[in-house]
This record gives C-alpha cells, structure tokens and sequence, in this order.
C-alpha cells in the first residue's frame, strides 16, 4: 500500500529549509481542499492523507463524474482509494511505501510525529540532495546541452550587486529570481532605464542572506508557457508528456487537457516538433539527478523571435526551471482524454465559500 500526499506547500518549505514549518495560510488552504487529487494517479487499493475524509471523497467522486463526462476517459474507475485524516493515519496501516507531492524536510518531520517508521522516510543525504537540485542553479547548468538551434536562454548565479549590475547594462532588462520559490513568487523584474537594483536592494540582500545567491536572467518578451514533464526511474528518465499551461502574473492558473497528438499540433504553431523531439531526447540523455527518483517537471517557453525572417513566431526557451516533484502537469496527464478532438481546461478556481478552492474542467 502507498501513501500518497499533496504538500503544495512544498516549494516554501525547502526555501525555509527548517523541520519545524508551518506553510502559510493559501497553502494550507490549497492542501485542505485539493488533498484528493493524488487519488489521480494513485493504483488500487492506497491510501491518500487528506484534511477531512468525507469531504475529500465527495471531492473526487465530484471530479470523477466530471472527468468520466467531459474528458470522456475511464482512467478513474475500476479503482478503490482509501482516503485518511490525522486521526486515522496510524502505524498499524499497512503502508509500504510513501509518495508526496515533494519531499523536504518538515514532511518528513510531520511523518515522524504521526509514528511512521524511518524505513519509509528519506535519509538526511537524500533531502539534502532534493534540495540541492531544486535550486534553481540546476536548470542553469542543464540549460546550455539544450542550446540547440531556435532555442534561446542563459542563467547567472549572482551574490554580489555588482554582478547583477554588470547583466543589468548587458542585457538592458532582467529578471532576478531567489533559489528555491514558489510558483509566481520570488521574481524581481530590473530595466536599466526605469527599475535599477537599487529599487530592489532591500530584496536582494534578504535573499542573498537567506538563500546564499540569486539568479539573475535576460528578459524574454513571453508567447506561449509550456513544459515537459519526466520520471527519474532507475533505468533512467522517461518522458510522460508534454504540458500546455496557462499562467498570470507568473502564477499557475490552468492546464490543457488534450491527447499527445493534439498538444504536439498546438506547439507546431510556436516552434518546430523536431526541435521539441530534440530537447525532449537531449534533456532524457544530458540531466544526472543523482540517486533522485520520482516525478519532475521543465517549465519551457517560446520567447518572440527578434529576427523577423525565422518561419516560426518564436524562438524556444528549453529550461525555465526545473521542478523537482509532481507538478499540475502531471495532474493534467493523469486525466487526459483518449480522443484526439476533445480539448478541455482544467482551472484551479477560488469559490465564493470561503475562498475554497476547486478544480473545474471547462
């Protein structure tokens, strides 16, 4: 039996690199109502922490229907989920094997609290190693083997302001980003002609404390956000699928939920497949992630062209970031439709009620 757990909060945790975390309020709040989703994914037969048991389960059968109606696609039945509160999370289950959506070190603290046995945990190396990938000094080492012809992008770690100056007058607009943050948090945008560093000086040293460093990067007037997402296995990376995402103001507010084939045709309007087949392969032969295994995903982007005379409208960003866990991509993948003319959104939506938030396939 495995454990599934949704730990939005994730992202933070490993900023504060403390055991003892307590997540803010949205994502505790994003837990509380979403703690169902990795029933997605999990087999017949395991268990999911959730804040509330019924509520949880009327949550999924609710999506379920939804799924079954819209997505047209029969991935979540024939399946038994258990889903398990505090209360009910005890020793005594049968539990083999724990998946959250991110591993750090307050999971692992919370999980010891509840009794579960350190078979099961991951060992100090292991969280050590998570975390130091998750930094976002990773994607900026992958990023040049994905270099490849139409693509565009480069990376700076940066602590001292005058390196950061320095890529300032360079590149005349950049984006200044802290090592480990949440999705939409810990950007800082600087022109040389209207934001200079000195309007975000009290920002950089707070983060170059904390974090150690920033990482600083060209602007890219954005056209399409999308990603790739993989699966470090032991006999190394497997591709799952692309992701077609939607975001504002950086944050994530949806995904496309559409076969393979169909997602391949949306992007060959932004950039050639075959380059995307390239990156794809290069990322499957070029990324080590250590001893790593689990769910992971890059977010790309297709940046305007600045040559006019190139056939496609962009050029292709190929590592924005590395996310080293499950991702709502991943979510969109476990309920995507088998049936190349059906194209759906799904959104995290915030209801009236109390702010609860929601899934919702439109």
């Amino acid at each position: 039996m495995t454990l599934h757990i949704f730990n939005p909060e994730h992202d933070i945790a490993l900023a504060s690199h403390l055991a003892n975390f307590t997540a803010p309020h949205a994502g505790r709040q994003l837990r509380a109502n979403l703690g169902f989703l990795p029933a997605l994914w999990a087999e017949d037969g395991d268990v999911v922490w959730v804040e509330h048991e019924e509520s949880a389960q009327k949550a999924y059968d609710r999506l379920s229907r939804r799924v079954a109606r819209g997505v047209q696609t029969t991935c979540l039945q024939g399946k038994t989920i258990q889903f398990a509160s505090s209360q009910s999370l005890t020793p005594k289950m049968p539990i083999t094997r724990i998946e959250p959506w991110g591993w750090d070190l307050a999971l692992r603290a919370v999980l010891r609290r509840k009794g579960i046995a350190d078979s099961l945990l991951p060992s100090d190396e292991y969280l050590e190693l998570v975390r130091q990938l998750s930094h976002r000094r990773t994607a900026a080492k992958l990023l040049p083997s994905l270099r490849l012809q139409g693509t565009v992008g480069e990376s700076f770690e940066c602590s001292e302001a005058q390196e950061v100056e320095e890529l300032l007058q360079r590149y005349g607009q950049v984006v200044m980003k802290s090592p480990w943050s949440s999705s939409g948090r810990g950007l800082r945008f600087l022109s040389s002609d209207r934001t200079p560093l000195a309007s975000q000086a009290g920002w950089f040293r707070n983060v170059v404390a904390s974090q150690g460093s920033v990482m600083v990067e060209p602007f890219y007037h954005k056209v399409k956000d999308f990603g790739m997402e993989f699966e470090s296995t032991d006999d190394g990376i497997r591709y799952l699928g692309l992701s077609l995402f939607h975001t504002a103001n950086g944050a994530y507010t949806g995904n496309i939920l559409a076969t393979e084939q169909t997602k391949r045709e949306m992007m060959g309007h932004y950039v050639p497949l075959s380059l995307l087949d390239d990156v794809r392969d290069a990322v499957i032969g070029m990324l080590d992630l250590g001893a790593y295994r689990g769910p992971f995903g890059i977010d790309m982007m297709v940046v305007n062209a600045p040559d006019s005379t190139v056939q496609t409208p962009g050029l292709l960003h190929p590592c924005v970031e590395i996310n080293l866990r499950r991702t709502m991509g991943h979510v969109a993948l476990a309920i995507s439709p088998q049936n190349d003319d059906i194209v759906k959104v799904m959104r995290i939506i915030c209801s009236k009620k109390q702010g609860e938030r929601k899934i919702s396939l439109e």
